[in-house]
């Protein structure tokens, strides 16, 4: 099941981050660190209704916060679409419960989601380094479309869109 994130996840979403951190750097990532995310950040996901959480038997398993927030540095890039889209921003699962469809269940949400809302578009951005998540938006169909500095980080950050069909 995957429903609006509440106050009361936030012990197991920051879990899960600090499961993700240890992970990204043993593959010299350092998307995420001590600095980003925080707590607040997540906090003030959940205040906007904006963080979804996935939900089996009684677990969380992961999350993504889902919203039509882009970062400044979108701006500069060569979007295929002018128009109105969902960004997913983010999404991590459980170390343990990776490789089991979770990720898939939480980005179909994201296409539903903006179908229910008439929007087609989806947009996202990870780190370079990050290679399980660039090979998971592949995957899912997202199109490479540019690359961002971002967050004073030393890499740049991929981008990419999907077009959803209606």
């Amino acid at each position: 099941m995957i429903r609006k994130a509440n106050r009361e996840d936030l012990k197991v979403i920051m879990k899960i981050i600090k499961e993700t951190i240890v992970e990204m750097h043993s593959y010299n990532n350092y998307q995420w660190d001590e600095n980003y995310p925080k707590e607040k950040d997540f906090a003030k996901d959940i205040e906007k209704g904006d963080l979804y959480v996935i939900e089996k038997e009684g677990e969380l398993l992961g999350f993504a916060c889902i919203n039509r927030e882009e970062p400044d540095e979108y701006k500069e890039l060569n979007w295929s679409l002018d128009e109105d889209a969902l960004v997913v921003h983010r999404m991590a699962v459980s170390g343990n419960r990776r490789q089991r469809g979770i990720g898939t269940e939480l980005i179909n949400f994201a296409h539903e989601l903006a179908l229910r809302n008439n929007i087609r578009y989806l947009k996202t951005d990870t780190y370079s380094l990050n290679i399980k998540m660039n090979g998971f938006f592949k995957k899912s169909g997202y199109k490479l479309i540019g690359e961002m500095s971002f967050l004073g980080k030393e890499k740049t950050f991929y981008c990419y869109e999907k077009v959803l069909e209606i």
